[in-house]
């Protein structure tokens, strides 16, 4: 009897050891754990300060852009209405010099107004100004424009052909912002090419998916197409690798298209020439914030 009590007692030993054991891990345990809570917090402490301050120099560098754009503008128009004036007044050996200052001018005009448009993307502050419009105007004039602008330079190119068919397609949207997005597609259309064609379309179809009456522009050039490398961010900032483009005109494009709740893609064309951009414009509601006929259009 008495080993067996013994036996008893040390079994019991052995058991308020483990619970006596099983406690302190506990205790230790949870010291460890309040000290990585306490790490924890301090660490999420220090990210949000970290998070603060580089929103409040992102900030700062937004509104530095914006008034340093400003700035740019306003000495723009009076070189480029001084230079139109002049234009006819120098004889043709300065003639040069004229297109040089109109030239860069307007590439410097075209620079500030990217840079104001992605401030005001970036900050949603975009908006949508919607009016009835026919989309025919709209493409026929700025089809025009670059027209005039491409033979004022003097790059050496070949001037490419543009073809056109002109179809009336009312529509309710942003006009000024709408011709935007089509005078950069056919600028880059014309940059991109050295002579051949450009072909526009522009008609009605309706959506696959939500079965709603959409218009849909295409302009296909026959230049050296999309590098393969940039093609899957194409509508990004800066995707570029032109060291005459900032690489915002496309990226200003998808989110005007986008704010119509609309959709722009590229793709090279299947002939391994040149490549082909269309977007699509709904025919109904639009956010409030951010066929080759062939006649030749001279």
């Amino acid at each position: 009897d008495t080993a067996h009590n013994v036996a008893h007692v040390l079994k019991d030993a052995a058991y308020f050891v483990n619970i006596i054991g099983l406690a302190l891990s506990s205790i230790q345990y949870n010291a460890k754990l309040k000290e990585a809570n306490r790490n924890l917090i301090e660490r999420e402490e220090m990210i949000r300060y970290q998070y603060d301050k580089l929103k409040e120099s992102d900030k700062m560098k937004d509104e530095f852009v914006n008034i340093a754009a400003h700035e740019l503008r306003t000495p723009i128009q009076p070189i480029l209405g001084l230079s139109e004036i002049m234009r006819p007044k120098v004889n043709s050996e300065d003639q040069v010099y004229v297109d040089v200052i109109v030239r860069n001018a307007k590439r410097l005009q075209r620079l500030t107004e990217e840079i104001l448009d992605v401030t005001k993307i970036e900050s949603q502050s975009l908006k949508i100004e919607a009016e009835e419009f026919n989309l025919k105007d709209v493409i026929v004039n700025c089809i025009n424009d670059v027209i005039l602008d491409k033979h004022l330079t003097n790059d050496g190119k070949d001037k490419p052909k543009i073809l056109y068919d002109p179809k009336d397609l009312p529509l309710k949207a942003d006009k000024n912002r709408i011709s935007q997005v089509v005078s950069n597609l056919m600028s880059n259309a014309l940059k991109f090419s050295s002579g051949g064609t450009i072909s526009v379309q522009s008609s009605l179809k309706t959506n696959d998916k939500n079965n709603n009456n959409e218009v849909i522009v295409s302009i296909k050039d026959n230049g050296q197409g999309i590098d393969p490398e940039i093609l899957p961010r194409l509508f990004s900032k800066f995707a570029t690798k032109s060291y005459s483009g900032t690489g915002l005109g496309l990226f200003i494009c998808k989110s005007i298209v986008e704010a119509h709740g609309g959709s722009i893609w590229a793709e090279n064309n299947s002939d391994g020439k040149g490549a082909t951009f269309s977007f699509t414009l709904p025919l109904s509601k639009i956010s409030t914030q951010i066929g080759i006929g062939g006649r030749e259009i001279k």
